[in-house]
């Protein structure tokens, strides 16, 4: 009997997972791949039907780390009426240029049927379970048992080994009240919703997805010479939405980097770990005074406009958004814009804006040796910039804002910190509340992306039960700190890792991880956990070959 393990969900990390798993063996081993859609291998960020087709990713092939060929080569053999139904112009084919949500759902599916094939060349017993969808999991003396739901009927099955690669995890209920949506997915109910007055909490790419899918329910985008013009239907002059957020920003247009990155000279993984290894109590500040160290070097311009010679934490924040804070965003919008695209046609990098996006994931290990307090300075002050600066989104994102702006049919709102929003109004919709004025939406959809998650909305009761999914325990009030696993990914029980068990839903890792969301931080978990279970298939193989060997014998 050969080693088994079981994915649950069939997204880009069991992708990533399973790619680096049989690079890893030599067969002798048996995978069952658990998922819930009719589709295996999508991923629900880029699923049809979920995403609306106009939906932009914003990932370029040059940063998606390939599996069995890159999502340049995949386009370049497709077929150009294939790419032309997924909304790709064959002659804008280019390792950096963006492509639908729907494209990237198709590559990862064809990936994915590339992997399982090569994978049963080379005889490893590989088992797609579509329509099926895991209820529970528990841990017992004999391995992981898996509890699941298939043509009506509940089934149990052992494993030797779980990788619960769940994913995003958004509410089962969209509409919880009439107007009232907690996210934008699936999108196809946005398409539905009435030529209102829309609310949208939230201005980044989640919220433009969702602003998007609103205005192809109620209008058209189309070239002009002059550029991009959103013509809304007959009929929708009630139509308009509200992005809003705390500081009212729209995010800004994706910037030219070189690939692969250029090392870090001060802000390096050697210098934080040296941090970390001191245990200092003022761990964050002296990490911010690296980070200040570096873009001072690679910017002094922009360190001297920013004063980052004496500023702290707080100061740098509040400088990093004030100017466009203080700016009309689609004025910034539509300067932002010009500048990514000429630097875009010249390679131009702006020195500051690559410094800042190479330090992300150099600084976020600090993130669990934080205590409350400081995580919660790092999530309100540190943690804002990172995400701005890698959330920047393709351009023709931002060209679609300021044409539904230019239309009359967007504003965007700061909201600050002194706001209520009121969703049990019995006309449905929300009463948005700032200071003593009162605005109602009929519609209102919750934007803000993926939040991190405690344990108590864990999705596998038994493993609560049995105490190893839990929260990581803190006496401080503040952001959640997500559930205790260690760098492997296994849950720790008394202080020891269940190795046969790896919990890799994002939603529960971002305490820890807090930029762990994206195709990147697919791979990167994919890596770690295919190279165990790699090491625990090799392992096992050779005891239950003297197993069999044992019984032969008797």
């Amino acid at each position: 009997m050969s080693p088994s393990i079981a994915f649950v969900g069939a997204g880009p990390t069991t992708l990533y997972s399973l790619n680096t798993l049989l690079a890893g063996t030599e067969g002798g081993v048996t995978i069952t791949v658990f998922e819930e859609q009719p589709t295996a291998g999508l991923g629900a960020p880029y699923r049809p039907g979920w995403n609306d087709p106009a939906m932009l990713s914003n990932i370029a092939s040059v940063e998606i780390p390939p599996l069995t060929e890159s999502l340049l080569a995949w386009m370049q053999r497709q077929p150009v009426a294939d790419l032309a139904a997924m909304g790709i112009d064959a002659a804008e084919v280019d390792e950096r240029a963006f492509v639908p949500r729907i494209a990237l759902g198709s590559y990862f599916r064809d990936q994915f049927e590339a992997l399982v094939a090569a994978g049963r060349a080379r005889s490893v017993d590989i088992d797609i379970r579509t329509r099926t969808r895991v209820i529970d999991i528990t841990s017992t003396e004999n391995g992981m048992l898996v509890t699941f739901t298939r043509q009506g009927g509940v089934f149990h099955e052992m494993f030797d080994r779980v990788v619960l690669a769940t994913g995003h995890q958004w509410p089962s209920e969209q509409e919880v009240r009439p107007g009232y949506f907690l996210s934008p997915w699936p999108a196809e109910a946005l398409a539905a919703t009435p030529a209102v007055e829309v609310g949208i909490r939230g201005s980044s790419l989640t919220a433009i997805d969702a602003a998007v899918a609103l205005a192809g329910a109620h209008g058209v985008f189309h070239r002009m010479d002059d550029g991009l013009v959103y013509d809304a239907a007959p009929g929708t002059d009630g139509f308009r939405m509200t992005m809003m957020s705390r500081k009212g920003l729209l995010p800004e247009a994706d910037f030219f980097f070189p690939l692969p990155h250029a090392p870090l000279s001060i802000c390096t993984p050697e210098a934080i770990n040296s941090l970390l290894k001191s245990a200092e109590a003022d761990l964050l500040d002296r990490v911010f005074d690296l980070f200040r160290r570096e873009l001072m070097q690679a910017d002094p311009a922009y360190a001297d406009a920013m004063a980052l010679e004496t500023a702290t934490l707080e100061d740098f924040c509040e400088a990093y958004f004030a100017n466009r804070a203080a700016t009309d965003p689609f004025v910034w919008a539509e300067a932002n814009l010009r500048e990514a695209r000429r630097n875009h046609a010249k390679r131009v990098t702006v020195p500051w804006r690559d410094a800042i996006l190479r330090m992300h994931e150099v600084v976020a290990v600090i993130a669990p040796h934080l205590d409350g307090a400081s995580f919660e300075r790092f999530s309100r002050h540190l943690k804002p910039v990172f995400v701005d600066d890698y959330g920047a989104v393709p351009h023709e994102s931002i060209e679609r804002m300021l044409a539904l702006h230019k239309a009359g049919k967007l504003e965007v709102l700061a909201l600050g910190d002194d706001y209520r929003i009121d969703a049990h109004r019995p006309e449905g919709g929300v009463l948005l509340t700032q200071g003593n004025k009162a605005r109602h939406f009929p519609v209102f959809v919750e934007a803000t992306g993926q939040r991190p998650l405690s344990a108590i909305q864990f999705p596998f009761l038994s493993l609560l039960e049995q105490g190893i999914v839990r929260d990581e325990v803190t006496t401080e009030t503040g952001p959640s700190r997500g559930i205790v696993v260690n760098e492997d990914f296994h849950p720790m029980v008394d202080g020891r890792p269940l190795e046969r068990l790896f919990c890799l839903g994002l939603p529960f890792l971002m305490g820890r991880h807090p930029f762990i969301q994206g195709i990147t931080s697919s791979h990167d978990m994919g890596e770690v956990v295919g190279r165990a279970l790699a090491r625990g298939v090799r392992a096992d193989t050779p005891a239950l070959e003297n197993m069999a060997m044992t019984a032969e014998a008797a």
